[in-house]
């Protein structure tokens, strides 16, 4: 299992697209629609599977799916870089938003969004 940190992906993704010269197409409207593709993509894998096959994938599917959850990481992170957004930070504060919004003596066993609970 791979170990980095968030500073040296972001580091090394900007450079993988400056050696390519493809900063010029990361303005954050492009990387925004690149992570809705690639979501669709990771989508697609699990179109038509019962939630029990989606589960216990095969290795296979497993693999390509990895592969598609790394691309929408990899925009996600050069979005990030791009907007100057530190990312685990606002992880942190989303969690904590969503600690309030869905506490647990409320919502445990639910599925209903914050908004449609006593």
């Amino acid at each position: 299992m791979a170990q980095c940190d968030l500073s040296t992906l972001q580091k090394e993704l900007l450079e993988f697209a400056r050696l390519r010269d493809w900063q010029q197409f990361h303005a954050p409207k492009n990387l925004v629609m690149a992570l809705s593709v690639e979501a669709s993509e990771l989508l697609e894998h699990f179109q038509w599977l019962s939630e029990a096959q989606s589960r216990t994938l095969t290795t296979d599917k497993k693999h390509a799916v990895s592969l598609e959850m790394a691309d929408i990481f990899i925009y996600l992170i050069r979005l990030a870089t791009e907007l100057d957004v530190d990312i685990l930070a606002a992880v942190e504060e989303k969690i904590k938003i969503n600690n309030a919004k869905y506490p647990v003596e409320k919502v445990r066993g639910s599925s209903k969004k914050y908004n449609e609970y006593d």
